[in-house]
């Protein structure tokens, strides 16, 4: 999806992982500094069945992890930018599209910047304050029909895309931090 093209709905137009029509694997999530996580990572055809596969795949991970709210390709091992997100019930959500998926990602804009606290599965015994957009519009594609889609959000659920997107460009929250007294020792081990 080039830049130039119109998306032609907003929001995910009830896409669900059910559409997948595939049973998702649990893998194994990196750990930081293994070297898929440092890499960017390469564009997608959302319609070939290793996509779908794949996104099946971070969905049944991302589930069976505690705490998890987002998982990227390059955390399982592969340099896809492919990403699920589900925010759903966590205390900090205002906006939430529950669970969904996007190959291709991009942000088209971001607006009102705050700092926040941040984990991540591959970065497991650290925390850190990272700056980020608390308003986002993002377009990717849907796994399996390859609709472009495009996404407005906010919060949380804004936190939690940036931080994948940052996944598949090859990038930790730690990149992200303001400096070394921004990053903690994880007081709470899911």
């Amino acid at each position: 999806m080039s830049g130039a093209e119109s998306v032609p709905y907003a929001g995910l137009g009830g896409w669900t992982p059910e559409a997948l029509v595939a049973s998702g694997v649990v893998r194994a999530v990196l750990s930081a500094p293994h070297p898929v996580l440092s890499r960017a990572a390469g564009e997608v055809d959302p319609t070939a069945d290793e996509t779908v596969q794949l996104a099946a795949d971070l969905v049944a991970t991302m589930r069976v992890s505690p705490g998890c709210v987002g998982l990227a390709a390059p955390q399982v091992g592969v340099g896809a930018r492919v990403f699920a997100v589900d925010v759903t019930g966590h205390p900090k959500a205002v906006t939430v599209h529950g669970t969904f998926v996007l190959c291709n990602a991009r942000v088209v804009e971001a607006t009102r910047w705050k700092p926040g606290r941040e984990g991540c599965m591959s970065v497991p015994d650290l925390t850190g304050d990272v700056k980020r957009a608390s308003r986002l519009v993002v377009e990717g594609d849907l796994p399996g029909t390859g609709e472009p889609v495009r996404l407005v959000t906010d919060g949380f659920e804004a936190r939690a895309l940036q931080h994948e997107i940052d996944h598949c460009s090859g990038l930790l929250f730690l990149d992200r931090v303001a400096g070394a007294h921004a990053v903690y020792q994880r007081k709470v081990y899911l």
